[in-house]
């Protein structure tokens, strides 16, 4: 069975995949390697280029078994390659993508906690007027609007904006709710047809 060992070079082991066809090509690998050895008779023979650092020229297996059943070890580079501008520049536009996106939602999550936090201790008040609410729905109204700025540039999905939405919502009727100064009206029902 025909197999590569790689001396100790700097070379990591990526994957270990069948080799169902019969050639194989490692051109595109790039490889700092001080040596190499070859257990098994392979037939086409430069595989290590040693003044370029590259694995060249496809190879083709002679061994029989090989050809049907074999595996093949895929290196990667030691070394790392220099990135074009335009990938360094997506790199830039992204991290100042993410810290703008993180700031819009770390805004959000603290408006909705200070809400959820006011409404608790206006449950809990002894005191409480109705009046007691309207500055809570000026919060929740700027809450909505940074919601529906964030989904309009992307940082949420609309449907996780109606759902914090709702959140509040909830949290609101369910204060009007126990302080009394809300009733819901009863359901309807619908008729029963028969």
């Amino acid at each position: 069975m025909a197999s590569l060992s790689l001396a100790p070079c700097g070379l990591k082991p990526l994957s270990l995949s069948s080799n169902g066809n019969r050639y194989f090509s490692m051109a595109s690998l790039s490889c700092h390697a001080r040596s190499l050895s070859l257990s098994s008779s392979f037939s086409n023979a430069s595989l290590f280029s040693s003044s370029t650092g590259t694995f060249c020229q496809p190879m083709r297996l002679s061994n029989k078994s090989q050809q049907r059943r074999g595996s093949l070890v895929v290196c990667e580079a030691a070394g790392s390659t220099k990135k074009p501008d335009s990938a360094a520049k997506r790199l830039r536009q992204n991290a100042k993508r993410r810290l703008r996106n993180k700031s819009r939602k770390s805004e959000i999550r603290r408006r909705m906690r200070k809400v959820f936090w006011i409404l608790n201790s206006l449950r809990k008040k002894k005191d409480a007027t109705p009046e007691d609410i309207i500055p809570i729905e000026k919060m929740i109204s700027i809450i909505y609007s940074k919601l529906d700025k964030a989904v309009r540039v992307g940082v949420f999905h609309k449907n996780t904006a109606s759902h914090r939405k709702s959140r509040l919502a909830r949290r609101k009727k369910a204060l009007l709710i126990f302080r009394g100064w809300y009733t819901p009206a009863p359901e309807k029902s619908a008729p029963m047809s028969a």
